[in-house]
C-alpha cells in the first residue's frame, strides 16, 4: 500500500469522467488500498480514483468516528439508481479543495448499486452523511466538484483560496 498525491482545483484531471472498471481483480484492489491509505493519511472520510489521477469508476469510503474502529467501505462502478425528491442540505468539504466547506443540497436519500472490494454486487439505499458522502463521491467520477454545485463566485472564490493556500505551501519550502 502507498500514500499517493491527492489533486487539488483547478486541476483539469478532476473534470474527466471515470471509465467503468472491467472486472475487479488485485490490481483494482490493490488501488482501493492505496486509495484507502491516502484518505485516512489526508485525513478524510472518501476518495474517488480521479482525485489520484486514475480516471476508474472506483470510491473508497470510512464514516467510523475517531473513536471507532475502522470501518472502510469500497464501491466499484457505483450508480444511483433512484433517489427521493426530498433536498437535504448538507456541509461538504473535499480533499481536492481543501480547507473550504460550503452547503450543498443533495437528494436526501438513494438507492446505489456496487461491486464491492470482492467483485459481488450491493443494492442498498444511503442517506444521512453514508449519502451526502456516496452522491459527493461520485459526481467526482462524472468530473464534478462539489463547487460545481455553488454559486460562481463562491466556485471562484474558493478555487482563489486553494490557489493561495498552495502558494504559500510552495514558498515556505523555498
Amino acid at each position: 500500500m502507498a500514500v499517493r498525491d491527492i489533486l487539488v482545483v483547478p486541476n483539469p484531471v478532476l473534470k474527466q469522467v471515470s471509465k467503468p472498471v472491467e472486472r475487479v481483480d488485485d490490481s483494482i484492489r490493490a488501488l482501493m488500498d492505496d486509495m484507502l491509505e491516502t484518505m485516512y493519511a489526508a485525513p478524510g472520510i472518501g476518495l474517488a480514483a480521479i482525485q489520484i489521477g486514475v480516471p476508474l469508476r472506483v470510491i473508497v469510503m470510512d464514516l467510523a468516528g475517531q473513536d471507532e474502529e475502522p470501518q472502510p467501505r469500497y464501491f466499484v462502478n457505483p450508480e444511483i439508481l433512484e433517489d427521493v425528491d426530498e433536498l437535504q442540505p448538507w456541509e461538504e468539504g473535499c480533499l481536492s479543495v481543501p480547507d473550504y466547506y460550503e452547503e450543498v443540497e443533495r437528494p436526501r436519500r438513494v438507492k446505489i448499486r456496487y461491486l464491492d472490494y470482492h467483485g459481488k454486487e450491493v443494492v442498498e439505499w444511503a442517506e444521512g452523511l453514508y449519502g451526502v458522502c456516496i452522491q459527493h463521491e461520485m459526481d467526482h467520477l462524472n468530473g464534478v466538484l462539489f463547487i460545481d454545485h455553488l454559486s460562481r463566485l463562491k466556485r471562484q472564490r474558493a478555487i482563489r483560496k486553494v490557489q493561495k493556500a498552495l502558494r504559500e505551501k510552495e514558498t515556505e519550502k523555498v
